[in-house]
Parts: structure tokens; sequence; C-alpha cells
């Protein structure tokens, strides 16, 4: 039996997230929570995410590796759909149990790509940029008259979630390339947003990289249209149009400048032009965003006028130049940047709006991969700040490689530096950085100080 055929077959009444805490998986245990399928799952560490659906949503959450804490409703084979991460290691005890109980395992890309072909998918790639484009994107669907669902690699300021229903058949997923996910979709609609070296303990380099892109622009459906920021190259695949601000891209941005604190923009299409738009939220990179996420919408049948209206209203994704704190000597932004061109396009943004604020980053590295491959990219980007505070590397789910922590990025910095523990990092932001603007940064698990630092950064 087929995935589409398990899900449309009416003996299936639970789902079982190994993993349900990830921002991906907790967008599909929403969906099948909402279309009336029990559902339960096991992650490592609880989250304010999965307390929220755990106590607010009804769904059982465990957080031990323990086959005892599967629920005895979910291990019959008939009646039970189990979907995993690949995040969650092969040795986990739940998912050997379940393996043992004579289950078929499914990856979350896999039953996500079964969702996109029942529908109209409009599907955002890239190595960074892709959550803000794709939330963006479902934003300006939503608030028009085409309407759509969404998969959100993020939680959006609007929705208060990563997760968007509806009854449009158009479907917007962010587009995730990590083991080659994206492989499952059907778009009907796609934009690219960047292919820089990212995930290389998955790929090796970033030619194998390069190729999975291209299988992705591959996978567009007969008729559909693909878009490509400016200066990216695919041999193979058809691309529509390119994008860009204020170059000579089919799609892009033009006559930018900043009124009141936001940025105001003419767009020219392939066959349109909308004049003075606004940007509700702050940082140049968004800009470019804008136009890919307008792109997509227009290719839907939004209006012209449509996009006016709703474009101002957007909030943006949580973590992503995230403003909790800003006033007049103190600002505090909290990014979910991880990769050194992430990290680059962020302090420029900031940079460009706060010409005469002092910048201090506080950074978790994510991976120990990544840290060895790209630690010299990293402080030559951090740098861009007037002080940079490195946390310990999250690990996600590496293991140590000897000789690489934080440190091998401390000493290629060329701004003053520091390397903390997060028990240390409150104090010291207390007594050492009086104003200025105040970035965290990382995928880690920095997101959990947020809360107090800018309890902290409001005194």
């Amino acid at each position: 039996m087929t995935l589409m055929e398990k899900i449309m077959d009416e003996s299936i009444k639970n789902v079982y997230f190994l993993g349900i805490g990830g921002i991906g998986m907790s967008a599909l245990a929403r969906y099948f929570k909402a279309s009336g399928y029990r559902v339960a799952g096991y992650d490592r560490t609880p989250s304010a995410l999965t307390e929220k659906m755990r106590q607010e949503e009804g769904m059982i959450i465990g957080y031990r590796d323990d086959e005892a804490d599967i629920p005895e409703e979910f291990r019959d084979v008939q009646t039970t759909l189990v979907v995993y991460t690949p995040a969650v290691p092969s040795d986990n005890c739940q998912m050997t149990c379940f393996r043992n109980i004579g289950f078929e395992l499914h990856k979350r890309a896999e039953v996500l790509g079964m969702i996109s072909r029942k529908g109209r998918a409009v599907c955002v790639a890239g190595t960074h940029g892709k959550t803000t484009v794709s939330t963006m994107t479902a934003f300006l669907l939503h608030r028009s008259h085409v309407g759509c669902c969404a998969f959100l690699g993020g939680i959006s300021v609007n929705f208060g979630s990563n997760l968007l229903l509806g009854d449009s058949p158009y479907v917007v997923i962010e587009a995730d390339e990590f083991d080659r996910s994206f492989l499952h979709l059907t778009p009907e609609l796609a934009v690219i947003t960047s292919m820089d070296e990212d995930h290389l303990d998955i790929y090796g380099d970033k030619a194998r990289l390069a190729e999975a892109f291209e299988a992705f622009a591959q996978r567009v459906v007969p008729g559909g249209r693909l878009f490509l920021k400016q200066g990216l190259e695919l041999r193979q695949a058809h691309v529509t149009a390119s994008y860009g601000v204020e170059t000579d891209a089919e799609c892009r941005a033009e006559n930018l400048r900043i009124e009141q604190g936001r940025y105001v923009f003419d767009y020219h299409g392939r066959d349109v032009l909308i004049r003075d738009l606004v940007l509700g939220i702050p940082g140049k990179l968004n800009v470019e965003n804008a136009v890919a996420a307008i792109t997509l919408a227009l290719e839907a049948g939004v209006c012209p006028e449509e996009i006016r209206e709703a474009l101002p209203e957007f909030r943006g994704v949580v973590r992503r130049f995230h403003i909790h704190a800003r006033g007049e000597r103190r600002i505090y932004i909290d990014d979910y940047a991880h990769h050194p061109r992430e990290i680059e396009a962020t302090l420029r943004s900031v940079r460009e709006m706060w010409k005469d604020m002092p910048v201090t980053v506080v950074f978790q590295p994510h991976l120990f991969s990544r840290t060895q491959d790209f630690y010299r990219d990293f402080a030559r980007s951090l740098s861009l700040a007037d002080r940079v505070i490195l946390l310990d590397i999250y690990p996600a789910r590496e293991l140590p490689i000897p000789g690489v922590t934080s440190e091998i990025i401390l000493k290629e910095l060329t701004v003053p530096g520091t390397i903390k523990s997060k028990e240390e990092l409150l104090p010291c932001l207390k007594a050492e950085v009086a104003d200025g603007i105040l970035i965290t940064m990382g995928a880690g698990d920095i997101d959990r100080l947020v809360g107090d630092i800018t309890d902290m950064w409001k005194e």
C-alpha cells in the first residue's frame, strides 16, 4: 500500500511523530490533528512549542526515549502511521520498537510530498531565506481572494503558528534541502533563494549540493514556473525569470528608499508595475525576500492592490530579524542566522538602518561539522559587529569533533570577542553591555534565553 493509499484509508486513525518538536514536524502534527487524527509523539526535550501542542492542542507528547512511553493505541500497525525526522538517531529506542513491531516508518519529507501532490504546491527552497519568503508568500495569498494552506519552517508572527489551513487548492511549503528532503515535492510554482555551501556533512561538497538543487528544480510540474535569485545558475532546469533588488532582473525592486523607518520600493514584474510598496519588517535582505514572495503571489493570481494592502501588515517570522525590545538607546533583535552568509546579511542590514549605534552579537554555533567547515567565514561575518560573545557549539545530531570548539572562531575574529556559557551570558550582558544593538544568533537552543534577555533589555 502506498503512502497516499494509507492516508486515504479510513482505517488509519493515529499518527505518531518521532521528533515531534521540530518546526517542520510540528506543522505536520498540527495538520493531522486538525484533520481529525489522534496525534502523539516523542521529542528529546520539552519546549514552548511542544508544551503548547500538549497542553492546549491535545497531543500526547513524551520526552523519554523509552518504548514504554508509546501509548498502546499507537502500536497497532493497521491503524497508525509513524513519521520520523532524520534528526532522530537511528538507534532511538522508540524507532527500534516500531520497526520490531513491523511498522514501515515514513520520513517527514515523504508525507509532506504526498500532501503537496494533493494541491497546487508553491515551494520555496534555498540554503537561507526560504522561511521568510514562504511565510510572506503564505501571508499574501491568505490576505487575498486566492487563499492557501501552508507548512512553514518557522512561527509566523501574524498567524502565531507554523501551519495555516484553508480551502484554497494552493499549499505553500518550505522546501528543505537537508537530507534531500525537497526531492519529494512536486511544485507548480517554485523559488530558489540561495545555493550557498551548507549541510556539507550530508552532501560532502558544494557540487553535490548544487546537483540536489538542480534535481529539485526539475521536479517543477510541466507548465509550472521556477524563479531564481539573480546570480544563481541552473544548467539543466528551465528558469522562468530571475529576481533581485536594484538589478536588471526580470522581477525586481527599484527606487528603494527608507521612509519613516520603513523600506519603500517599486516592484517591476514580468507584466506588472506596483509603485510605492511599503515593507512592514526591517532589513534590506527582506526587500529581496519580498520580491520573491510578491512574484509567487502574482503568479498564483493575487491582485496587485491586494499585495499593496497586505505587505505593510506582514510582521515576519519568529527568530528572523525579530525585534523584541526597541528604545532610543537600546534595541534587541533575535535572529536564526546560523550560516556565515546569513550572519553577514543580517549585520549589514543592521548597520544600514542604525548607522551610529554599537552592535554586540551573541552567537551560538550550530553543529561541529558546520563550525569546522566555516569557522573562518563565521569570524569574518561576525567581525562586522563591534563585539562578539560566543556560546558553546550546539551539537544537535552530532558527536564532538576533536579540536572543534567555539575557540577556533574566537581566534579568527578581528573585533573584541569572548566565550561564555549560557549560564554566564545574562550576568555578562548586565555588567558589560549598557546600550546599543544586541543581537542573538544561532539555530540551537539560544532562543530559550530570548525571554530573559528581552526582560533585561527593557529595564
